[in-house]
């Protein structure tokens, strides 16, 4: 029974830290699309903040530096979504996926030509990243007290300050939409940006906020890839987090916690994915390590398909706002 609690515990603990980034980043896309912006570009700024984050902190030493540095560089990656699509009223999609592109192909020239290591940075040391945060008394408890001493240690114990600060960003997503000023003004401008500007507020300078937000939380996310999750960057390392994030919220219906319940599934399947392979199953045996490395997304796919209902967005999202004369 011991060995079923320890597995399942190991398992949750997987699947948080699987979520974090996603989480980061669903958070982010709720911002910019809740303000009327389509953005598919959380996978583009994701790996861009990835990538820096793990380049100046292996060149300075500095954890915060380079923490500092990547979400820097997710902000510009969204700043420049919002010149293309708010001031130049550019196709919202198109300019998603051109940052997209323009990340992966830029952090793999950049990687090999100051690094030279196929795209790749220096393995960063533990004081360039961020280690586990144990908390106090987790090893005392998970001897003396059962069931929830080793949940402590396991679940709650032992993830670094970005995973805490996941749940955090949620907390304050929640407030910030339904309880203060600019979150209804945000709120409002995703579905009436006419009655925004009626009441004169800048329609075009709430969505460049909304987007500067939705640049610090895949900053935040990115560099967690490469800071947290893993000991420097290596290409492509997002792994398409920045669709799946894109998936969990609208899932979510554009809400903080159902998006973060999604992200916390995709974790959850992702833990599985890891668990599973190279062990034989009942009437199957061993099947090749591409099935499990698609389950994920596969099974996340057809959960959404199959339980989602009905999403409705933000009545004015993709479309460019033209102040009436």
């Amino acid at each position: 029974m011991d060995d079923l609690f320890l597995n399942l515990f190991s398992m949750l603990a997987s699947s948080i830290r699987m979520a974090t980034p996603l989480i980061f980043a669903a958070m982010g896309g709720i911002l910019a699309e809740r303000s009327g912006t389509i953005d598919i570009g959380l996978e583009g700024k994701m790996l861009a903040s990835a990538f820096a984050s793990a380049s100046v902190a292996s060149l300075t030493h500095s954890l915060l530096l380079g923490l500092a540095t990547g979400m820097a560089v997710a902000v510009l990656m969204s700043l420049l979504h919002g010149v293309a699509t708010i001031r130049y009223r550019g196709d919202q999609v198109v300019s998603g996926l051109a940052l997209n592109f323009l990340a992966s192909g830029l952090t793999v020239v950049l990687g090999q030509a100051w690094f030279e290591q196929g795209g790749q940075t220096p393995m960063l040391e533990d004081a360039q990243r961020f280690t586990p945060i144990h908390w106090p008394g987790a090893e005392f408890l998970a001897d003396h007290v059962p069931v929830l001493g080793p949940f402590y240690k396991t679940v709650v114990s032992g993830h670094t300050v970005l995973v805490y600060g996941a749940f955090v960003s949620v907390g304050l997503m929640v407030f910030l939409l339904g309880r203060t000023r600019f979150g209804l003004r945000l709120r409002a401008v995703g579905e009436e940006p006419n009655a925004v500007d009626t009441a004169g507020i800048s329609v075009p300078g709430l969505r460049y906020q909304a987007l500067l937000g939705t640049g610090l939380l895949c900053g935040l996310a990115g560099a967690y890839y490469s800071m947290s999750q893993n000991a420097g960057f290596s290409r492509e390392m997002t792994a398409g987090g920045g669709y799946i994030a894109l998936a969990a919220m609208i899932f979510g219906k554009w809400r903080p916690v159902p998006a973060m319940l999604a992200c916390l599934l995709f974790g959850l399947l992702s833990a599985l994915e890891a668990r599973l392979q190279g062990q034989s199953l009942p009437w199957i045996g061993e099947l090749p390590t591409q099935v499990f490395q698609v389950l994920p997304y596969v099974l996340t796919v057809v959960l959404l398909a199959g339980f989602i209902g009905r999403a409705v967005p933000p009545k004015a999202i993709g479309k460019p706002y033209v102040k009436e004369r």
